[in-house]
């Protein structure tokens, strides 16, 4: 398996967006989280997260391809499982086998969620600072805030066993804990 120096080599190398790359690195903490969390392979599932959208300005032209070319790029460099994680990830758009094992559910959930934290620090003060699964949840209802945002994918975080406020609340944490790294932190 590739280090997470080469994976962080490779995205900034694919990934030219700052959005992208800074969703790239949100994703890899809220998959570490859910790792540690759930006692699965920490750097298996962090590695997945950061490399999941690898493709991502190759197939913006034509979705269908999306999360197929990261599975072609990283099939000697990560194991089957986080590969197919990749696949299942846009498996809406690529026409892969859906998701079904806990990986393919946390990488799709985990990644979603990502967006509507983000949103959400970025009409606070205090960006992640402070914030709570609560007002998160509120923010889910309002179809309207960060209406990209997939309401159902997040829901997936049930495959986990693990409640709304729990995943949600290990998601701000995760995202909080590098801050910086995002443009998130309090300035």
């Amino acid at each position: 398996m590739l280090s997470r120096e080469k994976a962080l080599e490779m995205v900034r190398d694919k990934i030219k967006e700052d959005s992208l790359f800074k969703h790239s690195l949100a994703t890899e903490a809220v998959m570490r989280s859910l790792a540690q969390r759930l006692d699965q392979d920490v750097e298996t599932w962090a590695l997945t997260g950061l490399l999941h959208d690898l493709d991502y300005t190759l197939t913006q032209d034509d979705y269908s391809r999306h999360g197929l070319e990261s599975a072609k790029m990283l099939q000697d460099e990560l194991p089957p499982e986080a590969v197919r994680a990749i696949q299942a990830h846009a498996s809406e758009l690529n026409q892969a086998r859906g998701p079904s094992t806990t990986l393919d559910y946390a990488l799709r959930c985990a990644e979603t969620v990502t967006g509507l934290v983000m949103a959400a620090a970025l009409v606070r003060p205090e960006k992640l600072s402070g914030m709570k699964a609560k007002s998160l949840k509120k923010k889910m209802k309002d179809k309207a805030f960060a209406a990209s945002v997939n309401r159902a994918i997040i829901a997936e975080h049930e495959k986990l066993g693990l409640d709304q406020s729990e995943f949600l609340s290990l998601s701000i944490q995760a995202m909080e804990e590098i801050a910086p790294d995002l443009g998130l932190d309090q300035s």
